[in-house]
């Protein structure tokens, strides 16, 4: 039997983003891959001719990059806090400039998923209470160029003079992404980190303004959004949510973070995202092999509720995503690990080329090897 071919042109009709028009509906998501330089958690000219090598995407977001010392969970991750930082960070802003792509910084603070090995001065990790993190590994470094898997520290929690410090932090990493030349900033809000940990019944057990009812719970996430907003303007701004509505043995990868009503909780904060005028909405769904879809019913209120455009990740397949554009749930597709794999995937996307595959031994920390010596194709 003969296999039908989509046709794939959907994905290459331009789309406006905030101030900017897409070339086509393909986003490089925000992918760790551990190699800044160190000391210092600094980009580097390695970082710039990967991501310049993949910016023939629509639409490309940094790892995640973060705001503040206390804010990395794993090792060689970037920064985007000091001078050094934000220099290294313009080589790659020009470098994928240089090639016509545009390119969001991913704004990313841990929270509690950290050890306090990668803290300051050894210190516990902050948290909106102190509760350690479950269900998950950090990696730590344990000599240089090695590291290995490590349990989470247990953090202490942050007074309220400090959550309103942070909120200034996120202001400042904006306006140092803008330094840097980055186009505009995500916000992670996703996957078990600090964001998540505010808006999480499970991981917010405060008595003040940002605790308790979920109108509380979702406060940090709104301040945290007015503040970056106030410095990117919103039609720049993008916020990333992972709901998960399954409690499986490998909800690890979301630290076990499935609420009692998933569904009324993350509507709820889409509908602070839609007060606040954000020029998008990333939702990256459970990506195992076994993992369900997000609810039918999800993916409808997402929509009703939200008039910036909507970013799908985890597991999207061409067919899948094209599925996704013709129901109008969405409105581009992020494919991770295909294009780690394949600088030039939008290209085989269109060309309907095969893929390489990735090479997991490769993912985190190391060289350019299995980085930025994937190849194009060739026919």
């Amino acid at each position: 039997m003969k296999q039908t071919i989509p046709n794939t042109s959907a994905l290459f009709s331009p789309v406006k983003l905030g101030p900017y028009t897409l070339k086509n509906r393909i986003v490089m998501p925000p992918l760790t891959r551990s190699r800044s330089t160190q000391p210092g958690n600094i980009p580097n000219d390695l970082m710039a001719s990967y991501y310049a090598q993949r910016a023939s995407a629509g639409f490309m977001v940094t790892e995640g990059t973060q705001i503040e010392p206390r804010g990395q969970g794993y090792a060689w991750t970037p920064g985007i806090h000091t001078q050094a930082q934000i220099e290294g960070w313009k080589k790659i802003t020009q470098a994928v400039h240089a090639k016509g792509g545009i390119i969001f910084a991913q704004l990313w603070h841990v929270g509690r998923v950290s050890h306090t090995s990668l803290q300051p001065n050894q210190n516990q990790p902050v948290a909106p209470s102190a509760i350690t993190a479950d269900n998950v590994k950090v990696f730590i470094e344990t000599g240089p160029g090695e590291g290995a898997l490590a349990d989470p520290s247990e953090p202490r929690a942050l007074s309220t003079e400090e959550v309103s410090e942070l909120i200034t932090m996120y202001a400042q990493a904006a306006r140092n992404a803008l330094e840097a030349g980055f186009d505009g900033v995500e916000l992670h809000c996703a996957n078990g980190y600090l964001v998540n940990q505010f808006i999480s019944e499970h991981s917010n057990k405060r008595d003040d303004q940002y605790g308790g009812s979920l109108a509380n719970r979702l406060r940090f996430l709104k301040e945290v959004v007015a503040a970056v907003s106030d410095v990117v303007g919103a039609d720049r701004l993008g916020v990333r949510f992972a709901p998960l509505f399954a409690s499986t043995g490998e909800d690890r990868v979301y630290l076990g973070l499935v609420e009692s009503d998933p569904h009324h909780t993350y509507i709820e904060a889409v509908k602070v995202l839609e007060k606040a005028g954000i020029a998008y909405l990333s939702i990256a769904e459970a990506d195992w092999d076994s993992a369900p879809n997000l609810p039918e019913p999800f993916y409808q209120a997402v929509r009703a509720e939200f008039s910036g455009r909507i970013i799908y990740a985890g597991k999207y397949t061409v067919e899948k995503s094209l599925n996704m554009l013709s129901k109008g749930y969405g409105d581009l597709f992020a494919f991770g690990r295909p294009f780690i794999a394949n600088p030039d995937l939008p290209e085989r996307i269109a060309h309907h080329w095969p893929l390489n595959e990735v090479d997991p031994a490769t993912m985190y920390g190391g060289t350019e090897i299995g980085y930025s010596d994937y190849p194009y194709y060739q026919k």
